[in-house]
């Protein structure tokens, strides 16, 4: 871990150095550059998978440790010729113990080896866990880095297990005794083995599509949705609390020492927070999804929409954005994004996301999960199903970004841990032809994204961003206020930086409450742009008094509403709630321009408020920090 906090010290330096730094000239300095940082993450790489193997194989050389105390032991009493020649036979042994060791762990962890064969008993742990005994042969279905996999027993039980308890299943049965002295020896590993612990935090997310996959399959045997369609992975993680909400990400996140702030660092020279350009700093377009299968009529859709975020194949590393899309009845399984309306866009549909991450993952992409949120006609229930997924890797194998451009993803099926499942398996059955197949391929649901690279001005106000985070294109600009009255409040008029006093800030204490409430977002939104019309072009220019006139906004517009006990809590996807809330957030800036503010409505007696907490005006950045921890 100290070999790898100083490859990622040296990769940080050498993406700050400039060819100007150098002290002689350099003709061919951005390929040596692109070089050495190919071997930097190169050798992150490998210290990190060093890391997973020391961990896995603390048990086997423990035993490796025992086993040779005891033989250097019966060694003592043996002459110095004996001792020499059976010092060779050993370490030879040794040898051969040691690399059967890692052929069998290498042979364990091949992914074509799916039967294994359970070397101990184990006991389901919490829900979504999987229960077997010793002997029992278990098929696998998904084998995951942190040792806990997917496997199913006899009886079509799936759940997790974890890796220590299983050996590859000899299906030839040519040494019964060479198996069952193996089984014992590995239980005893089992057995002794403290089971490690899940590094994934959102496990429990995909446990429960585990568990409660039987409301899928009912609805796939009743025809109301196609066998590829799974409970949305990505929507139960959001819902499992604020660590993959924009909301979570938008906080400042400390350094290791937790001393310093890592991604907020003030510039007294312009008198403003520096910029930290990332590794992935780029604009993802959605246009369009195509071919995408219709769900029965024994439920409605109430919503069809995108959630993205960025994905290492096995780990969550952002927010999860949402973006809603539109559909015509003449032409049901096509969806689109960023529609023609009068007025502001609501950022709910706006196709233009920015994705921001500082991770030198070299599998890192974005990964797209469509869905649809539905209530079953006969019992009322709700839910939301996923209708595919696509991952788009943003580096290529030899580690440079992929171009920008439009790209076709073809949607699979399943959760984003399963591979080989289809969206609709019964397109690809029909016809087995090359004409047959041809025609299945053009009826495969695929979706349309475009990658765009930056314009100097987008990635200027892109800079000032935290360093991981997905958001829309359409409201960077009030990102970048709350941003510059976050680093003015906390690096220059804090009066010690070692004061952890609360701060008296209502934006500070309230805007991160907008990334989840996108209707609000668009409130403001309305509002700054209905005031930024009426400014002179020398007010446009000068940053302090658009900070000051932001601040005024704010109060005037969004502040009042979020204690407002006329708005209705917000509601995924209620047609109802929404419908309510628009109404009650236009009327509320219709009368704020009327009154030239918002203290008439709050002083009226006509209106009521919820009743008054500290949290609504006092920032707590220590009790809303986001901690450093690169594996979400």
């Amino acid at each position: 871990m100290h070999l790898k906090k100083l490859v990622d010290e040296n990769t940080n330096a050498l993406h700050s150095l400039k060819k100007a730094d150098e002290p002689a000239p350099v003709g061919n300095y951005n390929q040596r550059k692109e070089e050495q940082e190919k071997l930097l993450l190169k050798l992150s790489q490998q210290l990190q998978k060093l890391v997973l193997v020391l961990d896995q194989g603390n048990v086997t050389t423990n035993y490796a440790v025992d086993e040779e105390h005891q033989k250097d032991a019966q060694r003592e009493g043996e002459n110095k010729d004996d001792d020499e020649s059976e010092d060779e036979d050993s370490s030879g042994e040794e040898d051969s113990e040691d690399t059967d060791d890692d052929d069998e762990d290498k042979l364990l962890d091949d992914p074509n080896v799916k039967e294994c064969i359970a070397v101990g008993n184990f006991n389901a742990q919490q829900e979504g866990d999987l229960t077997f005994t010793k002997g029992e042969v278990l098929l696998i279905h998904d084998k995951k880095a942190d040792g806990w996999w997917v496997a199913e027993n006899s009886k079509g039980e799936r759940g997790l297990v974890p890796r220590t308890y299983l050996a590859v299943h000899n299906e030839d049965g040519e040494s019964q005794e060479q198996s069952e002295e193996h089984i014992e020896v590995e239980d005893e590993t089992a057995d002794g083995t403290e089971i490690k612990k899940r590094t994934d935090s959102h496990w429990s997310a995909v446990r429960r599509a585990i568990a409660e996959n039987d409301t899928v399959e009912v609805l796939a045997t009743t025809g109301a949705v196609p066998a590829g369609f799974r409970l949305s992975t990505l929507f139960q993680l959001l819902e499992e609390g604020s660590q993959f909400r924009a909301s979570y990400f938008l906080q400042p996140e400390l350094t290791p020492s937790q001393l310093a702030f890592k991604d907020l660092v003030w510039n007294s020279e312009k008198n403003t927070i520096y910029p930290r350009p990332t590794r992935v700093s780029l604009i993802v377009t959605l246009c369009s999804c195509k071919m995408i299968p219709l769900p029965g009529v024994s439920i409605q859709v109430l919503s069809r929409h995108v959630r993205l975020c960025l994905f290492d194949g096995n780990r969550v590393l952002s927010n999860i954005h949402t973006v809603r899309a539109t559909w015509q009845p003449k032409n049901p399984q096509t969806w689109t994004f960023s529609p023609r309306v009068t007025g502001i866009l609501p950022s709910l549909l706006d196709g233009d996301c920015f994705v921001r991450s500082n991770s030198l993952s070299s599998d890192i992409g974005v990964l797209f999960e469509l869905g649809i949120t539905y209530i079953r006609n006969s019992t009322g229930e709700r839910g939301e199903l996923s209708c595919g997924w696509a991952f788009l890797k943003l580096f290529t194998s030899n580690g440079m970004p992929v171009p920008p451009k439009t790209y076709e993803l073809l949607l699979n099926g399943g959760t984003p841990y399963e591979r080989g499942v289809e969206v609709d398996p019964s397109i690809s059955r029909r016809g087995s032809g090359v004409f047959h197949q041809f025609i299945a391929l053009k009826k495969q649901p695929v979706l349309l994204v475009k990658l765009r690279s930056l314009s100097m001005q987008s990635k200027d106000i892109l800079n000032l961003l935290p360093e991981t985070l997905i958001g829309s294109m359409c409201y960077i600009h009030l990102l970048l206020f709350y941003r510059q009255i976050l680093g003015d409040a906390l690096l220059k008029d804090r009066i010690s930086m070692q004061s952890t006093d609360l701060i008296c800030n209502p934006i500070l204490a309230t805007f991160p409450q907008l990334m989840d409430q996108p209707d609000l977002m668009d409130a403001l939104r309305s509002a700054w742009a209905d005031r930024e019309r009426t400014l002179k072009r020398s007010e446009k220019r000068d940053q302090e008094f658009l900070k000051s006139l932001f601040v005024l906004v704010y109060h005037d517009s969004v502040f009042p509403l979020l204690q407002s006990t006329f708005l209705p809590a917000y509601k995924w996807a209620e047609e109802e709630s929404e419908a309510s809330r628009w109404k009650a957030i236009a009327d509320f800036l219709k009368k704020s321009r009327e009154n030239d503010g918002a203290l008439q409505y709050l002083l009226s007696s006509e209106n009521t408020h919820k009743a008054f907490d500290i949290s609504e005006l006092a920032y707590d950045f220590l009790g809303e920090e986001r901690q450093n921890n690169p594996g979400i």
